[in-house]
């Protein structure tokens, strides 16, 4: 009898969850939740570190001083919110600031690297 992928996901998980449940292990579950959710933005932030050293120096070292600056600091500042998104997991106003924050900080990071790259 073959059982589908889907269902044999589900018992897995099950299987899983009920491990957890009766080891009473939720403890040890939200310090790895947490352990990871740290070691996720960490990496997130060595990616981007590495694109921006491999590709993006060279490129922005041509602009303006002024194109410069508010690139870095929409950076700087999508950064600070996606940090805070980790760290307090915002709601209701506060996670409506957040997307708002984050989308302004993409839309002038963007434009502005559209605009150099333009007249460059």
């Amino acid at each position: 009898m073959r059982i589908s992928p889907f269902l044999r996901n589900l018992a897995i998980l099950a299987v899983v969850a009920v491990a957890i449940v009766a080891l009473n292990a939720e403890t040890a579950l939200a310090t790895a939740n947490a352990l990871l959710s740290i070691a996720f933005f960490i990496v997130i932030g060595v990616v981007l570190y590495f694109v921006w050293r491999d590709f993006g120096r060279r490129e922005i070292a041509t602009w303006g001083d002024r194109a410069t600056w508010v690139f870095y600091a929409a950076v700087a500042l999508l950064l600070v919110d996606i940090g805070w998104w980790f760290v307090s997991a915002p709601q209701g106003r506060n996670a409506l600031v957040s997307i708002a924050v984050g989308a302004i900080c993409a839309y002038v990071g963007v434009r502005t690297w559209r605009e150099q790259r333009r007249y460059s």
